[in-house]
C-alpha cells in the first residue's frame, strides 16, 4: 500500500520579447499548497533579470509570488523549484442525495463553485449539452451523476494538444471535440454546475501513475477537478482516474482564470511563450 511521494518539481518558464522591455509586473502560481496532508517541504523562485519576490495568499488559498522587473529585459526567465510530501489520497466522500446537494445551505457555502464563468459556462442553455445535463439529473444519487458526466466528457472530448488555449470556453472544447486538461477539466465543471453540484478547478502536477523512485518524468502543469458530494472528492478526469500521491496540488478556484502559474502586464512590444518544462522526480522519503 502506497504511503505517499516525495516529489522534486522544477518547473521552467517565461517570455521573449520582440523589443527590449522597460518594465514587467508579473504573478506565479507555481508553489505547492501546504495542507490537506500534503507538506511543502521546500520551495525557491529564481528570477532573471533578478528581481525582489513578494508573497501572498490569494482569495482561493493559494500562494502567490508576485515580482516587478524595472530594468530593461528582452527575455523573463522563472525557475520555481519545490520538495513536497503528498498523502496516497483521501477517503472518499459520504455521499449525499439530491435534496441536500442542491439544498440552500450547500448553494450559500459553495455557490461560487456553481456559478458559471467566462471559461465555464451553463450547460443547460448549450442545446448540444442540454439533453447530456437532463439525462444525468435523472440518475438516482449525484454521485452516479458524477461518474456519467465524467463518461460523457471522455466520450466527448479527445485529447489533442494544440487544438485549444487557455482562453477556450467548455461550451467551445465541446464543440470542437477536443482539447488538453484544462478543456477536459472546464468540460466537466460545466455539467457538473448545471447539476446543480459544486465544482471546483484545481492546477498543479501530475507525477506517473506507478511509482517510479529516481526517474525524472518531464510535462507541463496539470489541471483536474475537485466536486462535492457531502465533502470533497478529486477526480481526474483527463486521464480518468482517481487522485493521490501523483498528483501535487498548486491552486483551486473557479477555472483556469483564477490560477495561471503565470500572468503579467509589461511595457513594450509583442512576445512570445519560452515553453514551459516540469520536471518532476520521486525521492526516497
Amino acid at each position: 500500500m502506497s504511503t505517499g511521494r516525495r516529489l522534486r518539481i522544477t518547473h521552467r518558464t517565461g517570455y521573449r520579447y520582440i523589443a527590449p522591455v522597460v518594465a514587467s509586473f508579473n504573478e506565479v502560481r507555481m508553489t505547492p499548497r501546504d495542507a490537506d496532508g500534503q507538506m511543502l517541504l521546500s520551495h525557491q523562485l529564481q528570477v532573471s533579470p533578478r528581481a525582489s519576490v513578494q508573497a501572498y495568499v490569494d482569495y482561493w488559498g493559494a500562494l502567490v509570488q508576485s515580482f516587478d522587473v524595472h530594468e530593461e529585459h528582452d527575455v523573463l526567465e522563472i525557475v520555481a523549484t519545490s520538495l513536497v510530501d503528498v498523502p496516497p489520497g483521501r477517503a472518499p466522500a459520504e455521499g449525499v442525495d439530491w435534496r441536500t446537494v442542491c439544498g440552500s445551505p450547500v448553494a450559500d457555502r459553495w455557490g461560487e463553485f456553481l456559478a458559471p464563468t467566462a471559461l465555464v459556462d451553463d450547460a443547460r442553455e448549450d442545446p448540444a449539452r442540454a439533453d447530456v445535463v437532463d439525462r444525468l439529473r435523472a440518475l438516482p444519487t449525484p454521485a452516479l451523476a458524477v461518474r456519467g458526466a465524467i463518461e460523457a466528457t471522455r466520450d466527448r472530448i479527445r485529447y489533442d494538444d494544440g487544438a485549444t488555449g487557455v482562453t477556450t470556453t467548455a461550451r467551445e472544447a465541446w464543440a470542437l471535440g477536443g482539447g488538453v486538461c484544462q478543456d477536459y477539466s472546464h468540460t466537466l465543471l460545466s455539467l457538473l454546475r448545471a447539476l446543480g453540484i459544486p465544482a471546483r478547478y484545481v492546477s498543479g502536477y501530475l507525477h506517473d501513475e506507478e511509482e517510479t523512485p529516481g526517474r525524472t518524468v518531464v510535462g507541463e502543469s496539470h489541471a483536474w477537478i475537485e466536486v462535492w458530494n457531502g465533502g470533497w472528492e478529486a477526480y481526474d478526469p483527463t486521464n480518468d482516474r482517481s487522485v493521490g500521491s501523483a498528483h501535487v496540488v498548486v491552486a483551486r478556484g473557479r477555472d483556469y482564470a483564477d490560477v495561471p502559474p503565470l500572468k503579467g502586464v509589461y511595457a513594450g512590444g509583442l512576445s512570445e511563450s519560452l515553453g514551459v518544462t516540469v520536471e518532476i522526480t520521486q525521492l526516497p522519503h
